[in-house]
Order: C-alpha cells, then sequence, then structure tokens
C-alpha cells in the first residue's frame, strides 16, 4: 500500500492541523516583528523562525490538499498591520522565540510517538530538528547579548543519601524541606512563562479594539501577576533569585498590529501551554503545599482559558479542528 492510499489516524490529522493554525499565527507575528527590528543578529534569528513556520504551513497545506481535507483558514494578512508602529523591544523578540521552541520542543515530544505514517513521520522529525536548532541559536544570543536569564544554581551534592522519613513527601508545618533540583528548575521556568506572559497581556490590553478583548487581557495579566508571586515565593524562602519582570520591553504605542482574533488565539494558546507546564512541574514535585499551590494555580488557568474559548466562539474566531462521531446518534438520526 502506497502512502498516499494509507488514510491519516486521527493523531496526524488533529496534528497537522493544529500545526497549520498556530504556524499562520506565528507568520503574522513573525513578520512584524521582522518590520520593526534594528537589531540584524536578532534579524536573522527571527527570519530563520519566519521560515519554519512558512515551510510547515506549505507543507501542511500540500498534505491536506492531497488528502482532500479543508484548509483551515487559520490566520492571514488581514490579522496582521504591518504598518503598525513598534511595540516590543528587539530583545523581547528573542525572548519570545526562545519561548515558542520551549512550546514547539514540549508539543513535538507528544505528537512524535504518535505518528506512523512515514511521510507525515519524516516531516515531524525533521520539524522537531528544525526547532533545536533554531532552540540553539536563539539561546546563543541570548546569551552573547547578556540577556540569557538562566535557572539559579544549587550546591553539588556532597555524598550519596536516601531519604529517610516520609516527612520529604509531606513537609506539614513545622517540618519543612528544602526544594528538589527538579522543583527549582520548574518554579523557575513556570515564572519566565508567566513573565512573558504577563507583557504579551500588557501589550495586547494597550492596542485591542474590543472592550471584552481588553479586560479579558487585563485579567490574564493580573494572573499571571498573581502566579508569578506565589511561585516566587518558593524561591525567596531558599533565597534564591526570582527572575525579573520584562514590562520595560514595550512601547507606548497603542495602534494594533495584530487582530483582536490573533491576539485572543495568541493568549489563549498560551494558556494551554501554561496548563501543560503545571501539569509537568506537578508530576515532578513531591512537596505538599507546592503540589497544592500548582494544583489551586492550574484549576484557575483552566477557568480562565474557558472563558477565552468562550469569548472567541461567541465573535466567530475559533474554527472547529477535525472532530470524531457519535455512531449512535448517527444511527438514529437516519
Amino acid at each position: 500500500m502506497t502512502v498516499q492510499n494509507i488514510p491519516l489516524t486521527t493523531a496526524e490529522m488533529s496534528c497537522l492541523w493544529s500545526n497549520y493554525v498556530a504556524d499562520s499565527m506565528s507568520i503574522c507575528v513573525l513578520k512584524y516583528f521582522l518590520v520593526n527590528n534594528e537589531d540584524t543578529e536578532i534579524k536573522q534569528v527571527v527570519e530563520h523562525a519566519l521560515d519554519l513556520s512558512q515551510q510547515h504551513v506549505e507543507i501542511i497545506r500540500g498534505i491536506f490538499t492531497e488528502e482532500n481535507i479543508p484548509i483551515p483558514q487559520g490566520f492571514t494578512n488581514d490579522d496582521v498591520n504591518l504598518k503598525a508602529k513598534r511595540l516590543f523591544s528587539d530583545s523581547f523578540y528573542l525572548y519570545y522565540i526562545k519561548n515558542m521552541t520551549k512550546g514547539g520542543l514540549a508539543v513535538n515530544s507528544v505528537v512524535i510517538p504518535n505518528i506512523y505514517r512515514a511521510d507525515i513521520r519524516s516531516f515531524y522529525s525533521k520539524v522537531l530538528t528544525s526547532i533545536i536548532e533554531l532552540s540553539e541559536e536563539v539561546t546563543q544570543l541570548l546569551l552573547e547579548k547578556g540577556l540569557a536569564t538562566r535557572p539559579p544554581q544549587i550546591p553539588k551534592p556532597r555524598q550519596l543519601e536516601f531519604i529517610q522519613k516520609q516527612s520529604f513527601l509531606f513537609d506539614f508545618i513545622g517540618n519543612h524541606r528544602p526544594l528538589t533540583g527538579l522543583e527549582v528548575t520548574n518554579l523557575y521556568a513556570n515564572i519566565q512563562t508567566n513573565l512573558l506572559g504577563e507583557v504579551i497581556a500588557t501589550a495586547f490590553a494597550q492596542v485591542a479594539s474590543s472592550t471584552k478583548v481588553r479586560e479579558y487581557m487585563m485579567k490574564g495579566k493580573n494572573i499571571a501577576k498573581k502566579h508569578i508571586n506565589v511561585l516566587g515565593s518558593y524561591l525567596e524562602q531558599i533565597d534564591l533569585p526570582v527572575p525579573m519582570s520584562h514590562d520595560h520591553e514595550i512601547t507606548d504605542e497603542t495602534e494594533a498590529p495584530f487582530s483582536d482574533k490573533l491576539m485572543m488565539f495568541h493568549f489563549n494558546l498560551m494558556t494551554y501551554a501554561g496548563l501543560g507546564n503545571y501539569g509537568v512541574a506537578l508530576s515532578q514535585s513531591q512537596k505538599s503545599d507546592l503540589i497544592t499551590d500548582y494544583s489551586r494555580l492550574q484549576a484557575e488557568t483552566l477557568a480562565y482559558s474557558e472563558d477565552g474559548a468562550n469569548i472567541m466562539i461567541n465573535e466567530g474566531w475559533l474554527e472547529q479542528p477535525p472532530m470524531a462521531v457519535y455512531r449512535d446518534k448517527l444511527a438514529k438520526e437516519k
């Protein structure tokens, strides 16, 4: 059986569909970054990221055309205003692309094990390789420019030790223990993600046309600030530094570079990624109070994302992804 005769699985079709929509959004954002860019080294990284998203969209469009699958509308030139003045600094573009590669690596680690058709496997293998290359490029430039915010250091273990008490897991009042290296890493990463979310929410609230979208972004900004404070308190308790805000990376421009539809989708995409990050952190935490806080923050984020989805549905902005069907319902309707 040739590749063309092997139907796409739910995983293959759904992942390609989601990739297409997300990459079409990235193309709009990165084109705007390029127009408002002065640093030639940063410009090369933005161009690299844009080229990858454009390649992905073209390949997926070809696959869907071959398979007679409707191509998603996604985002087009109508969703970006390339004449809008600068809203972010050049440095912010590096932080943005760094976070973009982190998300891409996380998503592809879930996607690839569920892909079986040879051409789709080949596509996602190339996608993963290209994301790793882009991540290396942006990380190196962040380091060279002194902009990298690396996780803190903890002392090296002096000897091999084994856990002796259950209080390691259930650290009740009066019996606290320090954080493990993984717990510190996840706290730092989630604070960084929320800091980026705070900046984007602030900027989008500054330029959005719709009152509902502005209010939603302001609420997202306040939630991000709250989560930063909660997670940062764990680092402060053991005298580790808390990552600094990027608020200074936003200009005072109020002309919107993006449509409200794109901004809502963008922020909701970040919110869903944040839910995944909290899930990973939960699975790698063994400290009871930290687990409780992650669970609480995750629930708050989930409720917020539902509000965003409702706004997009009411505005007619949310495309329906490939869906399964209720067989019993079809039988009854016949």
